[in-house]
């Protein structure tokens, strides 16, 4: 599956060499929490006890967990709206997570964000859009601004396939390039930008063809192997860490659960949607690790999250919403007479 592109130094010798087995049980970990919360949300938008918008990441889970397992607490993370498994594998506590996807005071923007525009700086979430490709130049702000603190913290930003068509893509993949940015440019394609099949909105069949380009490294990994995208990504985050700029990874997924939920996709040749489910990475790499761990410590990782998931279930419904002053809070900047007329 892997290709590369330009530069091959982002690429380790050897991307099927396996991490320290601990690692690899704490990639199934942060996969599991991610499964299980999505799992719980849709059951509970299905039968009505919720509503909203919610794009579900199912199925690509370690397309976030592989990447964010190299991240500090400080390094810093943009994502879409399909932003559930990036916003745990980012460290987000479920609870307050939670509580900003039902509109709840205790959420991480005060319930104003909602599952659309989550955002938790104190763990380096920065920015969840709802903007297709909005999140890259974003990004490009953040790794400059660490690039100008002289800090070595890295910028990751994850996108769909979609969104490597617009304009910002390009604009800002080629900046990064030209002030060698601490940035990682992660493509999680999954396939079907909304509606509309890869081949026929896009005119390149690896999007990573793309950073040839930009002079910067391009690389295809399965990104549904936990083991080949960890050690990709871990190259292309050391080689950010370390002044080398930035690289463009393609990590090749597959969503299962359409665009938005009540999507029929009905777009989605039936035999391929089944086959993908499976072939749930998910359900694989559990396979694989009991050839290392027992059945008794995979399962205790199960039920912790989905413990964990519970638990952050019922704080978040049983929280307060926001109180009607917070619709004039954090609306704008002004001075410090303004604020204390408020």
């Amino acid at each position: 599956m892997t290709t590369s592109t330009s530069l091959d130094a982002a690429a380790p010798a050897d991307l099927s060499a396996p991490p320290d087995p601990e690692v690899q049980l704490e990639l199934f970990r942060t996969a599991t929490r991610i499964a299980r919360f999505d799992e719980k949300y849709r059951s509970l938008m299905t039968s009505g006890a919720i509503g909203g918008m919610y794009y579900s990441p199912r199925g690509q889970e370690f397309a976030a967990a592989s990447v964010a397992a190299h991240l500090r607490r400080d390094d810093y993370v943009v994502t879409t709206y399909r932003g559930l498994h990036d916003q745990i594998a980012k460290g987000v506590p479920l609870r307050p997570l939670w509580a900003e996807y039902l509109g709840k005071a205790a959420g991480t923007c005060g319930g104003k964000g909602g599952p659309m525009h989550v955002t938790a700086p104190e763990y380096g979430l920065m920015v969840t859009t709802g903007v297709v490709g909005a999140g890259l130049p974003i990004a490009n702000g953040l790794a400059l601004s660490a690039q100008l603190r002289g800090t070595d913290q890295v910028t990751v930003v994850n996108f769909g396939d979609g969104a490597s068509n617009i304009g910002a893509f390009h604009e800002a993949l080629n900046l990064a390039s030209i002030w060698r940015l601490p940035v990682v440019f992660v493509c999680q394609n999954n396939r079907y930008a909304e509606y509309t099949p890869l081949r026929e909105g896009t005119s390149v069949d690896r999007i990573a063809n793309r950073a040839a380009a930009y002079s910067m490294p391009g690389l295809t990994v399965d990104g549904n192997d936990p083991i080949e995208l960890y050690n990709a990504a871990g190259a292309a985050i050391r080689r950010a860490r370390t002044g080398g700029g930035p690289t463009l990874l393609e990590a090749m997924t597959f969503r299962f659960c359409g665009h938005i939920m009540g999507d029929q996709q009905v777009y989605i040749p039936q035999e391929e949607l089944r086959a993908a489910v499976a072939a749930d990475p998910l359900v694989r790499f559990r396979a694989q690790l009991a050839a290392v761990f027992t059945e008794t410590e995979l399962a205790a990782v199960e039920r912790a999250a989905a413990d964990e998931v519970a638990d952050a279930w019922e704080f978040a419904r049983t929280a307060e919403l926001p109180a009607e002053s917070e619709l004039t809070t954090d609306v704008y900047a002004g001075t410090a007479q303004d604020g204390a007329r408020k």
